[in-house]
Order: structure tokens, then sequence, then C-alpha cells
């Protein structure tokens, strides 16, 4: 029976409230509390006292909803309002420029500039209706994310509500914006990692897409996440600038980059960048550059989008941050397929907002262009503010008689012959019981790519390796509860949780056991040819090169890796073992659809979806990707830096869309 709530209850349940979104606002959207942090937690001590006595006071919109609820099944997908679009990027004060001109060469003059903070986080999508908050989604591929909203109310600088403006809103709108994590938790969170010995994180930016894609929103809450918002769709027609919807953004009680500046000339602009080129490391946030966009909404709507990215706006990226550190060796990784890579072991640097204590060589040869020693003082920077990379030596501090580095002729790990075979830069260990190999290899049988084992992360399967409990894939399928106990870090539910998922596992899609297997050139596309071309793994096993040289797409050196992997002792063993532990693979076949029976390849990048993404959406209409361009392709879709594929569909007429019209034509004929 359900107990009568009390006026008394209800009315300091609605005071609670009040007071918790007052406070709330001050200390997480103005950085001015008012009250002191053990004054807050008094109060919403008291709040959830109340909503837990008498469940019926409790509300979405409640307070004490941001310390998170309950693990989540899992993400649906949900589609935008309309496309998050990607932004331009520019490289160079120089291409800004030649952004101002194009802007000026369509709409004249430009009613000013709105210069922003480029936040390196995870962009969100914020559904509101009738001012409260229903709905929190990822950016996803543009078009579609995921609903993640129990996470996004843990984030203090999300209003539940929000606040009344003067100005006339649609009944539900979205406000899209960045969730990212401070570097003060970021720090805090890879110390405790650390501490815990589990994996690190490598930069905010994964931390904070991890944290929002948790399914138990209490990680999420304890992550300390922070948002800035910038796009609210649609604009009321009573706000005409950039600048205008931040205010009214601000208005609304959300969070907005407070160094948002509207500027009149190029040269505001390029003062602007330079100021936070510097002055960005004293944030408490990454930035990897600046976004300019035109002012006017009306010039915005003007100057309207390209495939990928609207016309008004540009992303000036800053250049890569360089800074010097010693080289204390170089040392030799061994990965699955028996590639060594050499690696430095570098004096601990901050570069771009993280601690860098290693950088891979690549290859003997770019040691030897770059010529890297041991001793040496590099300059470090890192790829894309993400990978770490060594630009080059500072040659005068070389250490006297420091010796040019040579790529050892054995294996580090099982100390068995290393070659370099003709053609390639990479040498290989091609002993298939290399224990370096062994690890590596389970580690991409559990991955994403591979098996999607979710739970069975890299130090577990360190530790399940060191244990003596996995040799092989097989042996995942036979762990048991007893073994996982004994390991670090486990306890019943998480044992019990890991187990389930593995379970989960014994019946896959024929292309990701395939891809799964480690064979060296097989990968998601290619894995998905030879699905498609044999329908089982037993005809895959019997192919013989001529065979597998049928398959469209497939040319002589993987038919040849694929041949010799699956006549190997190792590879009949393995398979064998995986059979006798239950794992199957089922045949995915495309269903009868409007593109059946035609060809489509995919040649660069796309900014909306994953080529993985795009030909599964492909196979779903039943066409066939490929990989390569013939006469009898049906269509050819162009992303960026598109290559000799593109070249070679022009030459033969076939047909090429640009990703704005392939998304086109996938949404049509997805709907029909």
């Amino acid at each position: 029976m359900t107990t009568a709530v009390p006026e008394q209850a209800r009315a300091r349940a609605e005071e609670l409230r009040t007071q918790l979104d007052h406070h709330g606002h001050r200390y997480y959207v103005l950085d001015d509390p008012e009250i002191s942090d053990a004054a807050y937690d008094k109060l919403l001590r008291e709040l959830i006292d109340l909503e837990t006595r008498y469940p019926q006071l409790q509300a979405p919109d409640s307070p004490t909803q941001r310390v998170g609820g309950a693990p989540a099944e899992g993400f649906t997908r949900v589609r935008h309002r309309t496309p998050m679009l990607s932004l331009a990027n520019a490289f160079s004060p120089e291409e800004v420029g030649e952004f101002i001109r194009r802007v000026e060469r369509q709409v004249g003059t430009a009613d000013g500039y709105v210069c922003e903070l480029k936040i390196d986080g995870l962009a969100i999508a914020l559904t509101y209706r009738d001012s409260r908050l229903v709905r929190g989604a990822t950016r996803g591929n543009g078009v579609e994310g995921e609903e993640v909203t129990a996470n996004l109310r843990t984030i203090g600088s999300i209003p539940q509500v929000l606040r009344q403006v003067e100005e006339k809103l649609v009944a539900e709108f979205e406000v899209r914006g960045e969730a990212y994590l401070p570097k003060s938790r970021f720090a805090a969170l890879n110390a405790q990692l650390e501490e815990e010995g589990k994996p690190r994180y490598a930069n905010p930016r994964n931390a904070a897409a991890g944290a929002v894609r948790q399914l138990d929103s209490r990680i999420t809450a304890r992550r300390g996440l922070a948002s800035f918002m910038y796009s609210i769709e649609p604009t009321p027609a009573s706000v005409t600038t950039q600048d205008g919807v931040l205010d009214l953004l601000r208005r609304l009680g959300f969070r907005i980059n407070p160094h948002a500046r509207r500027v009149e000339s190029a040269d505001e602009i390029g003062t602007y960048m330079e100021r936070w080129r510097e002055e960005r490391h004293e944030l408490d946030y990454q930035t990897d550059g600046v976004v300019i966009k035109v002012a006017s909404l009306a010039q915005q709507a003007e100057l309207g989008a390209v495939s990928r990215s609207p016309r008004w706006a540009v992303a000036y990226k800053f250049p890569p941050e360089e800074v010097e550190t010693l080289l204390h060796d170089i040392v030799v990784g061994v990965g699955r397929t028996g590639a060594a890579t050499p690696v430095a072991v570098l004096e601990p640097v901050l570069v771009a907002g993280s601690t860098v204590r290693r950088a891979t060589l690549h290859n003997e040869d770019e040691v030897a262009r770059k010529d890297i020693r041991i001793g040496d003082t590099v300059l470090l920077h890192k790829a894309g503010d993400v990978i770490p990379e060594i630009a080059g030596v500072i040659l005068e501090r070389r250490p006297k008689g420091a010796k040019a580095w040579m790529m050892p002729d054995r294996c580090p790990a099982c100390d068995q012959p290393l070659e370099r075979e003709e053609g390639e830069v990479v040498r290989r260990c091609l002993n298939p019981l290399c224990p370096a190999q062994r690890r590596e290899r389970l580690r991409h049988f559990a991955s994403r790519a591979g098996m999607y084992i979710e739970g069975l992360g890299e130090a577990i399967i360190d530790q399940l390796v060191d244990a003596g409990y996995v040799a092989d894939a097989a042996d995942i399928f036979r762990l048991t509860r007893e073994q996982l106990l004994t390991l670090e870090g486990f306890a019943d539910k998480s044992a019990d949780n890991l187990l389930r998922s593995i379970d989960s596992r014994r019946r896959v899609a024929l292309p990701q056991l395939i891809n799964a297997l480690g064979i060296r050139h097989v990968g998601e596309h290619t894995a998905h040819a030879l699905a498609e071309r044999f329908g089982s793994l037993e005809a895959l096993a019997g192919a013989s090169e001529e065979e597998l040289l049928e398959t469209e797409g497939i040319g002589p050196v993987v038919a040849h890796h694929v041949a010799v992997w699956f006549a190997s002792d190792p590879g009949r063993e393995l398979l064998a073992k995986l059979r006798g532990v239950g794992l199957s693979a089922e045949v995915e076949t495309a269903g009868p659809g409007p593109w059946s029976g035609q060809t489509w390849v995919i040649t660069g990048t796309l900014d909306s979806m994953t080529r993985p993404e795009a030909e599964a959406r492909l196979r779903g209409l039943g066409a066939t990707p490929s990989s390569s361009v013939s006469r009898k392709t049906a269509a050819v879709v162009a992303g960026a830096s598109p290559g000799s594929k593109l070249d070679k569909a022009q030459r033969l007429g076939v047909r090429v869309l640009d990703e704005a019209t392939f998304l086109a034509e996938l949404e049509r004929a997805e709907a029909g």
C-alpha cells in the first residue's frame, strides 16, 4: 500500500529542489558558489531521504538524479533533429584568411564573426520539451547518436529545468555542445587508475567519451564531467546572431565558454587565435583550436553547407606542440602478426595536456631516416594532438660516442630470428608460439574489432596469461568463476558478469570471427568479403589460393596469407579448439533489398560514419560493398581524400556520389 505524502513533506521537497537548483547553478555554471560543499551536501541528503521515504516525490529532473541510478541494459540509437555536421579545418592563419575571403565573396561584407575556443570533448545534443530535459544523445555518426540521458543528467552544468526567458521558444528544441573532462579531474582519474594497476586514459577526450558511454550512470557521476553549450535548434526568431545565441543559452541556465568573443575584422580574429595558442595551457580543459563563425544567422543561412560541414564556420587547429625531452632507451615490442616495432623510452614530459613516457618509432628505416640515437635530446609532439611522435633530434646536444641504433636480429620475447621480407619496412618474428604475439592475438580476439567480449580488456588478459589460465583464444571460453576470483579486482559479481559476456559470444557473425582470428592483412572489409564468398569457416579453411583469388577485392598477397594461416598446424589446431568449446559462426546473408545485386565502393574518409558502419548499412539494403572499382560497380562514394579509386571510377564512367548524396539515398532506401 502506497503511503500518502504529507503536504509538509511535499512542500519541503519542492523547497529543497529549488534551493539545490539555485546553488548548483551558482557552483557549476557561474563558478561562484554561495554556500559550502558541506552545506550543499546536507540539503541534498535531506532531499534524498524524503524521496526515499516517499517515492512518489521522485522526478527525473530532481537534483538527486545527478548522483546516477542503476545500470542500464544498453544504449538505443536516436535520430537528431538535423544532422550534426562537422567543421572544416584550417591549419594556418592563411587558410583562415581564405575562409574569410570565401565568405565575403558570397555574402559581401560579413556582419562580424564570433570566435569560440574549440573544446576537445564529446559532442552532445540535449532535447528539451516544455523547458525540461527529456533526452540526451551523443553525436554518433552525425545523423544518429546513442541515447545517454541518464549519464548526461549527472553533469552539474546541464540544467534539468530551464530558466525563464523573454524569447518565445517552441515546445521542443535541441541544444548542442560539448561534454568534457577537466584536466584536474583527468589527472586525478589517471593517478587513481595507475595506483590500482589499471590502464590509464590517453587523453581527457577519451576519458570523457568513456564516462558518457558508461552503462552505470553512477560511474559517470563520479567522473566529474563538465559542459559548454553553443547552439540551439530551432533558434527563436528574435535571436539574430551567434553571440545572441550564446547569451540566450546563458540566460536559460547553460554554461557557455566565457572566452567566446564577437570580432569585426580578420586582424581581430588573428589576435584571438594567437592569444589562445599561448594561453590555452592555463585552462582546466583541453582546447585544440579556435572555431570562427559568421555572426549573423541570416548570413549563415545564406552561406548554407556543403556535404560535411557548414560554409559559415571553420575550425582553426593549433599547430602541434613540440617539447624537448631525453631519449633514455629504444626497446622493441612485438605485435600479434609478429611485427617488431621500435619504441622510444623517454624522460617523462608534459605535452599537449598529458605526460608522455613512450613514443612509437614505427620501424628501423624511420629511426635511421631521423638518425635517432639513445641519449639524444629529441623534439616530441603529438600527431593530431593525440599520438606521441618524435619530430626530430637536437644534434648539437647529442652526447659524444652516441652510436647509431641497430634493429636486433632476434625476437626480444622468444629469441627466435627476426625476418624482414622483401618489400616490407618491418621485421617480423615468425615463431607462432612467441609469447608476445600470443598476448597480442588474445587482445585482438577479445577487442571491439574482434569478438567484442565486453569486460575483457588488456589488463585482465595480461593477468589471465600471467596466471597460466589462458594460452589461446579457446581457453577464454573455458574460464571458470574460481579462476577469475583469484585475479586482482574480481569479486563474485564482476566474475559472473565477465563469464556471461564470454558466453554470449559463443555464436557470432562469420565475418566477426574471421576478423578476430588475427590473420595478417585481414581486416573487417576483407573478412566480410571472405564470409560472403565461402559462406562457412569450413569452406574458407579448405580454399586454395586460386579459389581465394576469385573473391572480389582479394589480391595475391592476401590470398597467400589466408591460405597459409588455414593450412598451418597452429591455425588448424586453434579452429579445432574453438569448435570444441562450442564456438560457431552464423552466415550473414544480405536479404532482398532495394539495392540487391549492386556492388558499391567507398573511397576516402566519411565524416558521418565509419567505413564499416557504411558497409553494414549497404549490406542491409542488399548491396555488396567492394574494395575495387570495375565497370560493374553500381556507384562509388567519395569521402575526403578519395585517392585513385575515384579516378578509376571517372575513367570508367561509374556513378560517383559525395557523402551528402550518399546519406540522402541511404535514408530514402532505408525508409522504403
